[in-house]
């Protein structure tokens, strides 16, 4: 057996905020949303993997300080801003040695991490 990659992750939203979400994974993040199959399922791309967001009235609790999603991107600074734009509160005090990083919770309350190698 040889695992190749990562199929998808999966990660909960109230069915509320499936709005909010399509637009903090579509528009600010940039995923390219999905044809979406049938279900509560918010399916986007991030390039070759996929990011399901699965509507549940059932608040997903992760210990604290756990991040469910890490994505590495290019352009960091201007998802930054992007996010903080938009009123979104970023923690950026855990510092990563080779990496600009910071977390975000989605609008589900998903904690999210953002690395981008520091060439500096």
């Amino acid at each position: 057996m040889d695992i190749q990659a990562i199929n998808r992750v999966q990660l909960p939203f109230p069915p509320a905020l499936a709005s909010a979400v399509t637009h903090f994974y579509g528009e600010l993040l940039g995923l390219t949303l999905m044809p979406q199959p049938p279900g509560p399922v918010l399916r986007f791309a991030a390039r070759g993997q996929r990011v399901d967001l699965v509507a549940t009235e059932q608040a997903a609790t992760a210990a604290p300080g756990l991040t469910p999603l890490s994505f590495e991107v290019q352009g960091l600074p201007q998802l930054r801003k992007r996010l903080l734009d938009a009123a979104f509160p970023l923690e950026e005090n855990q510092p990563l040695p080779g990496y600009l990083r910071f977390f975000v919770h989605d609008p589900a309350g998903n904690r999210l991490e953002f690395v981008e190698p520091d060439v500096n």
